[in-house]
């Protein structure tokens, strides 16, 4: 089982320099500028200001950040993504065990790791929901075996998945105090998780007073759209235009599908349901209302959420990933037997293997595709004032462009100023300073989806602030730069055409 998640998680993170990721390379350069905040020479303490607290997307970061001191940027982030995703495995194997089922379920977990979702780059949210399942997994167990350790253990998941993904922290609260009702008339118990509850909650109510405007969208009129019913398969593993991914996927529901049904024919035919007391067939119950209504509640927020909350895009489809993962809690349990649960534990490895050797294929072919740009971005200096435009989005086999936010890694590894950067949103744990603010070297502000119109740049208006500019384009740019003749080209690997600034001619 551990050979088959180091192979789906780590194995496409190995093969590729760069991952097919949408937005790691913000993710990389946000992980930099909280390693060299205080660096003079990366110039991060001109330009933004750290928020934690505010925007408290923070756990992957101070993770990145830690490993920045020991490694490169790019490995760092690549080992805090695998980390990301290996909280969901081990989030359903938490579940799992307080449900009082065997944790080797959780393998299953790995079926999500490489959905829609992670092409996109949305980490923090793939690691909320592995810690969502944890919080479920340990209230169950406090519930049912109430102990010190686990309500501390809850208690500080909790506080862990505020600082990853502050708008799962509600959902998670309200799981634990459902299961608490729900599970009361087996456990007659629902004081061992209030005092694991009152630490992240006063933390949770503090943060929703103060935090930012930008974290405050409205949603607009809900309204209930069935026909997304048909989008669900896209929405879960599309991201890639290999054909491969969806035999994949078609491949590993229809085995999840058979095994879930061999093990209820176990569970029946063994007779595991025969001598239970009526706590026990009270737990069982509660057990699967608990499930069934974390999963209905995501369901229901797929079917009515908007595609964008404020600055917040793609809302709604993430919400299909959270039901189908939840959902998993409602497998039966495997057989007492070692030889029934070896076999049906590799099957469920057998499972996730295909979908795990896709990725695998297509990050390599994209390692081929940027080896121009690690070419280049090896020419740029340290500390560069950056303008990057990509006009040029085709090479890769990813749906979502992984090439959009490609030369933020410049920044993660050299530091310096971008022409566009998360900062600007305010959404972010690191914001830029006020442009008036004494000391403050700032870029000039950009409109909203100014990364996805290159063609509306004019180097006279826009490229003053920078020195160095990097344009991914099939054919010579250098006319986006003649009206100032101060800008000759530099370098030109493949697609990549790299200028910078001069002294003028006298």
């Amino acid at each position: 089982m551990l050979a088959a998640c180091g192979y789906v998680i780590i194995g496409p993170l190995v093969v590729a320099r760069y991952p097919m990721m949408t937005d790691l390379p913000f993710h990389a350069a946000n992980a930099s500028i909280l390693r060299n905040y205080w660096n003079e020479s990366w110039h991060f303490g001109e330009q933004f200001v750290l928020q934690p607290f505010a925007v408290p997307y923070m756990s992957m970061y101070v993770i990145a950040a830690a490993l920045m001191v020991v490694m490169p940027a790019v490995t760092a982030v690549k080992v805090a993504a695998a980390i990301m995703l290996a909280l969901l495995p081990a989030g359903l194997a938490v579940m799992f065990w307080g449900m009082r089922k065997s944790p080797l379920l959780g393998v299953v977990g790995l079926g999500f790791v490489w959905c829609g979702l992670t092409g996109w780059g949305f980490l923090n949210f793939m690691g909320a929901l592995g810690l969502f399942a944890m919080v479920v997994g340990l209230a169950l167990r406090q519930l049912d075996r109430p102990s010190t350790v686990v309500g501390g253990l809850l208690s500080g998941l909790l506080i862990l998945l505020f600082f990853t993904h502050p708008f799962r922290f509600p959902f998670a609260l309200a799981a634990v105090v459902a299961s608490a009702v729900v599970l009361y008339p087996a456990t007659r118990r629902w004081r061992p998780v209030l005092v694991p509850l009152l630490p992240p909650v006063v933390l949770f109510a503090i943060w929703w007073w103060l935090r930012p405007p930008a974290l405050a969208g409205e949603m607009g009129p809900l309204q209930l759209h069935l026909d997304r019913m048909d989008q669900v398969g896209r929405l879960l593993y599309r991201s890639l235009r290999d054909p491969a991914e969806q035999v994949a996927a078609t491949w590993a529901w229809d085995v999840l599908k058979v095994t879930a049904l061999g093990l209820a024919a176990l569970f029946a035919v063994q007779g595991r349901l025969s001598g239970r007391r009526r706590r026990d067939w009270a737990w069982g119950a509660g057990v699967i209302v608990v499930t069934l209504g974390c999963a209905g509640v995501f369901l229901v927020l797929y079917l009515v959420l908007p595609m964008q909350i404020g600055l917040w895009w793609y809302v709604y489809p993430r919400e299909i990933t959270s039901a189908a993962f939840v959902a998993m809690g409602l497998l039966p349990d495997l057989p007492r037997q070692g030889v029934l649960r070896v076999a049906i534990v590799a099957a469920l490895c057998w499972m996730v293997v295909p979908l795990g050797s896709v990725v695998i294929d297509n990050y390599r072919k994209f390692d081929e595709v940027t080896r121009d740009f690690t070419a280049i971005a090896d020419q740029v200096p340290q500390a560069p004032k950056l303008c990057y435009l990509i006009f040029d989005h085709s090479g890769s086999t990813a749906i979502n462009t992984p090439f959009i936010h490609l030369p933020a890694y410049v920044q993660a590894d050299r530091g310096g100023w971008l022409s566009f950067h998360f900062a600007t949103w305010g959404a972010s744990p690191i914001v830029y300073r006020s442009p008036g603010e004494p000391g403050a070297v700032v870029p000039p502000k950009t409109p909203l989806r100014w990364e996805w119109t290159p063609h509306k740049f004019r180097v006279k208006k826009h490229g003053r602030f920078f020195d160095w500019f990097l344009v991914r384009h099939r054919r010579n740019p250098s006319r986006y730069f003649r009206a100032d003749p101060t800008i000759e080209l530099a370098a030109q690997q493949g697609t990549w055409w790299l200028y910078r600034r001069v002294p003028p001619r006298r």
